[in-house]
């Protein structure tokens, strides 16, 4: 306290706001105690504190003295001396580490962390300077480098769920290539959209994307596989390559153009009363067009990178999920938590104990090739078969929490159907009750 000056915490303002109360006779001692969390006794305390000192009896007596275990003086400078002289350029992990090694000094990291801020020997995040990240002439050609993104938001307001736009964009023209809605940035969502960029300009030379797993095997030490995504295999398949950006503004096209996309395509779908995704990829052409015709730029060469399909390029074949499964001598192949059960044909007994492309389309439909020959097979599917704890990445999240909705809901209504009497019905309804429609009579 300074002169008239009364400094009180939000707890201690708390304290008085009962305690002044209490005085008035407007709440019982009980009533106190119950509000403050201590005893009776200690609300009598109070309360004759405050009688006696008014609303300074109630602030903490400890308020501006030294904490009596804090570390000396003394002992800080002696610390800061060894971490000035031996670990000036350490981190204060790897320095609280030396000092317990070598000097058997053992200091918490985040104390020696305060220590070496106030001395100025280490700098916090927000003190180091940032990243130049100086800008970059755009690619001579159209076609050489196409930056690809998808971007999660509320495109349809509250009309409709969040969904993601994937969004391709033409490096040296800033045009948009191709756009396409989809529930979630999956490997198939790319491949639709992919799809209908090869078929309407040709191959790039290049797709430039993000670090997210659709496009890159993130794992530094993968236990199998040869290094390329599905997507990525797709890309190679067509002799395309796939370059993945350190930081976001490395595409700094793609990502500017989400927020002119956000802005203009929001409104442009509220103003023809568009509500669905289906409804969106049919207008979505007519808006690239309007959108390169007002912002596209003319490439420095004339020359069109693009390469036309060839023959061999089976698009039908090359985006499809593929991965390589080894054949038992019971001509057996495991995908997926799922057996398939060859049939016993020469091609089928070549292939035991050897490898085969496991083929999985959209549909979910799977087909077994060796040497590029299809295998007759069926699925044997195992009794409670556990699906629970499957890994999902950060970016498929909204459209594998819509199947399970859609899987939830399914369960439910068996339950439902199930129920034997009227009121088992009842029961099980009530149970779901926000999530299914009402029983019938």
């Amino acid at each position: 306290m300074t002169g008239d000056l009364l400094t009180l915490s939000t707890r201690e303002m708390d304290t008085l706001a009962i305690i002044t109360r209490l005085a008035e006779r407007r709440m019982t001692q009980a009533e106190a105690a119950r509000c403050l969390g201590r005893s009776e006794r200690q609300a009598r305390r109070l309360l004759r504190a405050f009688e006696r000192d008014g609303p300074a009896g109630l602030q903490d007596k400890r308020r501006g003295r030294p904490a009596p275990n804090r570390i000396p003086k003394a002992y800080r400078e002696y610390v800061l001396g060894l971490v000035r002289e031996r670990y000036r350029d350490f981190g204060p992990t790897f320095a609280s580490e030396k000092l317990q090694e070598y000097h058997d000094i053992r200091v918490a990291t985040e104390t020696l962390r305060k220590w070496m801020i106030a001395d100025g020997i280490w700098k916090t995040r927000a003190q180091r300077k940032k990243r130049i990240q100086q800008p970059r002439h755009r690619r001579d050609c159209y076609g050489e480098l196409v930056q690809i993104d998808g971007c999660e938001h509320h495109w349809f307001e509250d009309r409709s769920p969040k969904c993601v736009l994937l969004v391709y964009v033409d490096d040296a023209t800033g045009k948009l290539m191709a756009l396409r809605m989809c529930e979630s940035e999956s490997s198939f969502s790319y491949f639709h959209a992919t799809r209908s960029y090869l078929e309407r300009h040709g191959k790039p030379v290049a797709l430039y994307s993000d670090k997210a797993g659709v496009f890159r095997v993130n794992a530094k030490r993968p236990k199998a596989g040869d290094g390329f995504t599905q997507f990525g295999r797709a890309m190679s398949d067509l002799n395309i390559d796939v370059i993945c950006a350190n930081t976001p503004a490395a595409k700094g096209r793609v990502e500017r153009a989400h927020q002119t996309l956000q802005d203009r395509l929001v409104k442009e779908l509220r103003l023809r009363g568009i509500s669905t995704m289906d409804d969106a990829n049919r207008y979505l052409p007519e808006f690239a067009q309007d959108y390169n015709r007002r912002f596209g730029r003319v490439p420095r060469n004339d020359h069109d990178a693009h390469r036309p399909l060839l023959e061999r390029d089976h698009l039908d074949d090359i985006f499809t999920w593929q991965e390589q499964r080894r054949v038992t001598a019971q001509l057996t192949v495991q995908h997926k938590r799922t057996m398939y059960l060859l049939e016993p044909t020469e091609a089928a007994k070549a292939a035991a104990k050897k490898r085969v492309t496991v083929v999985e389309y959209e549909d979910g439909g799977v087909s077994i090739r060796f040497q590029g020959v299809a295998l007759a097979a069926r699925p044997f599917h195992k009794d409670g078969c556990v699906t629970q704890g499957s890994i999902v990445e950060n970016k498929l999240l909204s459209g594998a929490l819509t199947e399970i909705r859609k899987r939830q809901q399914q369960r439910e209504q068996e339950l439902v159907r199930s129920a034997k009497s009227k009121r088992e019905k009842r029961i099980v309804h009530d149970r779901f009750a926000d999530r299914l429609p009402p029983p019938g009579p």
